[in-house]
């Protein structure tokens, strides 16, 4: 009972702990201005939680768990800002699951081995989370205009929603965010690992 129970806690606090990294779900008010912040927090708290929950269990498959339920929590903070009367596009999902799946592909192709999960997986993770949610960003109605029809009262002034100049490489927020995240991803996920054994 206690071991199941321990399974539970650790997923909770997992959970609770990436959704509070930074900004969790993107608002489409400020999405472009906040994309660096979050592919480098999530990238970095995914591995982070993944990692430490997936040594527990041993399991692979447990990352993209962790990640699904990351993402049903986030369907329910959607949920509510429709129902207060902002459109659907106002919040966006993040996209966690493939980033998570490449984590647990990495655990089963080296044999459960957690240095190759945090290195190789950590740095897919990094890799692939800000190309996947720039997509997804890409797939919904323009936040500026979303953020002039519907602004927010509580919206504080440095996340004013500005241009984005994603047409400069050097500074597109996929680099910046890719490059941050799989370089902090590693040494993260270590100090996750780190804890496990504790």
């Amino acid at each position: 009972t206690t071991h199941y129970l321990f399974i539970v806690v650790v997923a909770v606090n997992s959970t609770l702990l990436t959704i509070n990294a930074g900004d969790y779900i993107f608002y489409t008010d400020w999405a472009w201005t906040s994309f660096v912040v979050f592919s480098i927090s999530q990238s970095t708290m995914l591995v982070v939680g993944a990692i430490y929950y997936m040594l527990f269990t041993g399991v692979p498959g447990t990352a993209t768990y962790y990640a699904t339920i990351m993402t049903i929590y986030t369907w329910v903070a959607k949920g509510a800002w429709f129902g207060l009367g902002y459109p659907y596009d106002f919040v966006t999902v993040p996209v966690w699951i493939p980033s998570a799946m490449l984590l647990d592909l990495t655990y089963w192709a080296t044999r459960r081995n957690k240095h190759a999960a945090i290195i190789i997986g950590g740095t897919l993770v990094g890799l692939s989370l800000p190309v996947f949610n720039m997509i997804n960003l890409l797939l919904i109605a323009d936040p500026l205009e979303t953020a002039f029809k519907h602004p927010r009262p509580t919206l504080p002034p440095y996340m004013t929603p500005i241009e984005p100049q994603v047409g400069k490489f050097y500074n597109s927020p996929v680099a910046l965010g890719s490059g941050a995240g799989a370089v902090l991803s590693v040494p993260i996920a270590a100090l996750g690992a780190k804890l496990n054994t504790w």
